[in-house]
């Protein structure tokens, strides 16, 4: 058995980012509740409840990203990492049944309108106002990290969700006030839970991907193939395996067929770093034989007959 690993893929540090986020919700959360308390405003208490899933969202992914500072051991030999796909497909869940709870209302809201007074308007504008502010910069401490980290991703699109719900707001509290439109608040909610529902789905759907061990989007695992195949001296190339141990950590298995000599230490250090730089693979292990004595797993690459089983 011959193995090449690469432990250093650390990802980028959130710490803080988290901190700030999670501070700044809770309290605009309490902002929110108070006012809502204060006008007697249905819809800035509700809109209160769903910014406290801001809040455990956030906690969510803070503490997947926590998870993957915490050392492999005897009995989780991979570390915690997955840790991160279970916080990023939760995201999506809260982010789903938010969508669910805001259409809902919407639809309630739709077949019958209540009665808005102008400073209840324009309370409800004012406080929106601000959920626009904190949401946007709480997205902003995430965005550099969403498009390499699933995780970091969920918590950016759960802000950045939120900055378009309470903009939605704020305009269809305006037009509402100043048109008497009393059906747009909750037609503009339907609108703006369907623009978060489609980006909300890729996010859902890629983390259950991976909670299945599916082949990161990132990787093409032909591309994986033909690049081992063409490392000097390999024959052929079965039982290949690629899946996410975490959003940000890729893993790979295979077989090398290599009849004419044993890999030496130069030659895993070629297929490692070729791995490594052009698929951002960090962990890599390589069983290196002379003849095919393994079936593999896979449907699509099988050895002959004559092999034994594995």
């Amino acid at each position: 058995m011959s193995t090449a690993h690469d432990h250093d893929h650390t990802p980028a540090n959130f710490n803080r980012a988290f901190a700030i986020g999670i501070a700044l919700n809770a309290l605009f959360v309490a902002i929110e509740a108070f006012y809502g308390w204060r006008v007697n405003s249905l819809a800035l208490l509700a809109d209160a409840g769903h910014n406290l899933s801001d809040v455990a969202g956030l906690v969510l992914a803070w503490g997947g990203a926590l998870a993957v500072k915490l050392q492999p051991d005897a009995r989780h030999t991979y570390g915690w990492k997955r840790a991160t796909i279970l916080a990023a497909f939760a995201n999506a869940l809260l982010l789903l049944m938010a969508i669910g709870a805001l259409s809902w209302e919407a639809i309630g809201r739709l077949l019958a309108p209540p009665a808005l007074a102008g400073a209840q308007g324009t309370t409800v504008m004012l406080v929106a106002g601000v959920g626009i502010v904190i949401n946007t910069a709480t997205a902003l401490l995430f965005m550099r990290g969403s498009q390499t980290d699933l995780n970091i991703r969920g918590a950016f699109t759960h802000m950045a969700a939120d900055a378009l719900v309470s903009a939605g707001v704020v305009i269809a509290g305006a037009l509402t006030l100043w048109m008497g439109w009393v059906w747009l608040d909750p037609v503009a909610s339907l609108a703006i839970a369907l623009v978060i529902l489609l980006g909300t789905w890729g996010l859902f759907k890629q983390s259950l991907h991976l909670l299945f061990d599916g082949v990161p989007d990132s990787v093409d695992p032909q591309a994986v193939q033909d690049c081992l195949a063409a490392l000097p001296g390999v024959a052929r190339v079965h039982d290949l395996h690629i899946w996410a141990t975490g959003t940000s950590h890729i893993t790979l298995t295979a077989h090398l067929v290599m009849p004419q000599g044993q890999a030496d230490d130069d030659f895993l250090q070629l297929a490692h770093q070729q791995l490594h730089d052009r698929f951002e693979i960090s962990h890599v292990t390589l069983q290196v034989m002379k003849n095919a004595f393994t079936r593999a797993c896979s449907a699509t690459d099988l050895p002959p007959p004559s092999d034994h089983v594995h």
